[in-house]
């Protein structure tokens, strides 16, 4: 179950799980849709995928056991270990191939 992270990890901007400019990796690394477009390249710079729309958890239980109050999300702010000018360096260098070549 993905863990919905809370904010942006370059920049810091909170992320509700409702957020619809949330965006995420295959290893849920989380990041702002503005992130993403203007420091990222849709380069992940943790693991050098790219992002998708993270699905948004629906709020209430349409069925027994699930839902935001069964599942809420995480609220652990997450931080890169990256400073910017680091994370948009190495997504300039990998920005040009698909994602799916990586």
């Amino acid at each position: 179950m993905l863990q919905l992270r809370p904010n942006c990890e370059c920049c810091d901007r909170d992320l509700p799980p409702d957020a619809k400019d949330a965006r995420i990796c295959t290893y849920e690394c989380t990041f702002c849709a503005d992130c993403v477009a203007h420091v990222l390249s849709n380069v992940c710079p943790n693991c050098g995928g790219g992002f998708m729309p993270r699905p948004i958890r629906p709020a209430k239980a349409h069925r027994p056991g699930v839902g935001r109050q069964h599942h809420p999300a995480s609220t652990e702010r997450v931080h890169s270990r990256y400073s910017r000018e680091e994370m948009a360096a190495f997504a300039a260098a990998l920005a040009d191939v698909p994602p799916q070549q990586r």
